[in-house]
């Protein structure tokens, strides 16, 4: 809830800023501050604290609310104004079928490497590993893709 919950607080905030000066400067403020909320996230583990968790979240709902808003900002002020439903549908579905497809890759690499196992203290480092996907490491990205491979699937955990 933490991530929403800055998003939603902080994105008005954005719209108003990204009014006032160029929407492009407010957007890449808001990618920075994304972008370091997924890098804390590599050093995720079994003994972060909550508090870490959170802040980290809360991080990338302030970097998603300096993004988003400007972002449409900038793409709606580039259309003629007869154009704006289809330029505002066109964002909206660009949007949806990211989050979609980023989901639907999430979840089927959690379930091709975690199998049927449940979610439980002994299998949180394999788990861990498909939260990250492994890549700030490349010893351990080969490690993490090596299953994924046609013929390379490992039955560790089904």
């Amino acid at each position: 809830m933490a991530q929403p919950a800055v998003q939603a607080i902080f994105s008005p905030f954005a719209g108003r800023l990204s009014d006032r000066m160029e929407p492009r400067i407010v957007a890449s403020a808001g990618m920075v501050f994304t972008a370091l909320g997924l890098v804390l996230l590599v050093f995720l583990n079994e003994e972060s604290t909550l508090g870490f968790v959170i802040s980290v979240l809360m991080m990338l709902g302030f970097g998603f609310a300096l993004f988003s808003s400007p972002n449409t900002n900038a793409i709606m002020s580039s259309v003629q104004r007869r154009f704006y439903g289809v330029a505002s549908g066109t964002v909206r579905t660009m949007r949806l079928t990211g989050q979609m497809f980023s989901q639907a890759i999430a979840l089927v690499t959690s379930a091709w490497y975690l199998g049927n196992a449940q979610i439980m203290p002994e299998n949180y480092p394999q788990f861990l590993m498909v939260m990250k996907g492994s890549l700030y490491d490349p010893g351990d990205a080969m490690h993490f893709w090596h299953p994924l491979l046609p013929g390379e699937r490992q039955d560790q955990n089904r």
